[in-house]
């Protein structure tokens, strides 16, 4: 009877031996619980992708603006209208004088938040897409800090989207000003301002980059949500990473040997085991 108990091994552990692997696979609903996350993780990499699309659509602009006014800014800029008499075409019509040039910083803002929600937006959906294809996400702390910047982006690219939404309108006042032959402002870009710069096209330029940055600030309002949606994930995750394991133990049986399934439940409970 010794020999025989010895070759034969106690009935629990045959039983745990013929567990099928497939039985050993993560719970379905674990699964179930992973798909918010994705789904999440998408949509981030989505909204990155157009935030590329409206940084260009603010760069763009702004260069080719920049490079037909020589490096001046037209935003705030201050002048009158001036009756000019005397021979030669164009001479006894008014002309615009711009008595000064705005700062260039209003233009800078602008264009610095293009440009780096253009640089970001790319490597992070170079990130997210990443993700998705190796099954990962972000450590809290990873998307605390993506969470930070987000909403740090956001105020800046409010802050100047109005900055040049105010300078645009303050020059369409000044180019408007003529009282013998008033026009819009859209008709100034093909009215003769007998300027040393190119106006030929500036209103569609700033129009495009102003369309441009207020949908990137749109952008950024959505990436700010998304990163509170992943951080609270993740933060969940961390906290019910241990409950979730302790409960696919005793699912499969295999905490029965160490302690019985009385045990002391886990500290951090959670509805139905999903995520969110």
């Amino acid at each position: 009877m010794t020999s025989a108990a010895a070759r034969d091994p106690p009935r629990r552990f045959q039983n745990r031996l013929r567990v099928p692997l497939a039985s050993r696979a993560e719970p379905s609903w674990a699964g179930h619980a992973m798909a918010p996350q994705r789904r999440l993780l998408l949509a981030h990499g989505a909204a990155y992708a157009l935030s590329v699309l409206g940084g260009l659509l603010t760069v763009v602009p702004l260069a080719l603006n920049g490079s037909h006014f020589k490096g001046r800014c037209l935003l705030f800029s201050r002048g009158h209208w001036r009756p000019e008499g005397g021979p030669g075409p164009g001479l006894g019509a008014p002309r615009l004088q711009v008595l000064e040039w705005g700062p260039p910083a209003a233009c800078q803002l602008a264009a610095f938040v293009g440009v780096f929600t253009v640089l970001f937006g790319a490597v992070q959906s170079w990130r997210s897409l990443f993700y998705l294809q190796r099954g990962h996400d972000d450590t809290p702390l990873c998307s605390a800090l993506t969470l930070l910047l987000s909403a740090s982006l956001l105020l800046l690219s409010l802050g100047s989207s109005v900055t040049l939404s105010l300078g645009f309108q303050s020059w369409c006042d000044t180019v408007t000003g003529q009282q013998a032959a008033p026009f819009s402002c859209a008709e100034a870009q093909a009215t003769p301002l007998y300027l040393d710069v190119d106006t030929t096209a500036f209103y569609s330029e700033l129009t495009w980059a102003q369309a441009g940055l207020w949908g990137v600030s749109v952008l950024w309002l959505a990436l700010s949500v998304l990163s509170f949606l992943r951080l609270y994930c993740s933060h969940r995750r961390e906290v019910l990473g241990p409950c979730l394991a302790r409960e696919k133990e005793l699912l499969l049986g295999l905490g029965c040997d160490s302690q019985p399934m009385t045990s002391q439940p886990c500290t951090h409970a959670h509805p139905a085991g999903h995520f969110i």
